[in-house]
């Protein structure tokens, strides 16, 4: 089993809720956080498999298909190659933000279907995330944890950006389970 690294999409890797963009629906609106690419490069080289957990509600209320969410998730894979990073497999809920699902974070479902499709250690592994759902859910699936952002949380560390997470992320992960 090896240990990996989960992140949040939005708010993580891209920008959300900015002068620039309000919500990802397009390739177009991508607009990728100052030194995210980079971070997962380095997360990459350091031997982690990297992967994307993201709710992704504008599908089941109709704002999105999934074929454009499929577009918008190559041009991400895309931009992180080029620094040389590459992202092992992307999960994401399609549901409406109200429909009870298991695979919504705060639930742990999208962590659990990767852990179990690339035999994954979960507890060896972190998540990281800009929300205290994202935070939530990677507790709840037995994950060491890193916020991103400000704010009060029940993280077992805190940064402000994903590329200064990276070497909290990386102390995690050398910790035994």
């Amino acid at each position: 089993m090896k240990k990996a690294v989960f992140l949040d999409r939005d708010g993580v890797l891209n920008e959300v809720l900015t002068k620039r963009v309000k919500f990802v629906n397009t390739p177009k609106q991508l607009f990728m956080l100052e030194g995210a690419a980079d971070a997962v490069a380095e997360l990459t080289k350091a031997g982690y498999p990297v992967f994307i957990v993201t709710n992704q509600g504008g599908i089941g209320l109709g704002f999105m298909t999934e074929h454009k969410l499929q577009k918008v998730h190559q041009r991400l894979i895309e931009l992180i190659k080029e620094k040389g990073g590459m992202i092992t497999d992307i999960a994401y809920c399609p549901h409406k933000p109200t429909e009870g699902c298991l695979c919504r974070k705060p639930k742990p479902g999208m962590l659990e279907h990767l852990a179990k499709k690339h035999q994954l250690d979960l507890p060896g592994s972190v998540m990281v995330g800009d929300h205290e759902r994202d935070i939530e859910s990677g507790k709840a699936a037995g994950c060491k944890t890193v916020f991103i952002g400000e704010g009060e949380t029940t993280a077992d560390e805190s940064a402000p950006t994903l590329y200064s997470a990276i070497q909290p992320i990386l102390d995690l992960l050398k910790k035994d389970a």
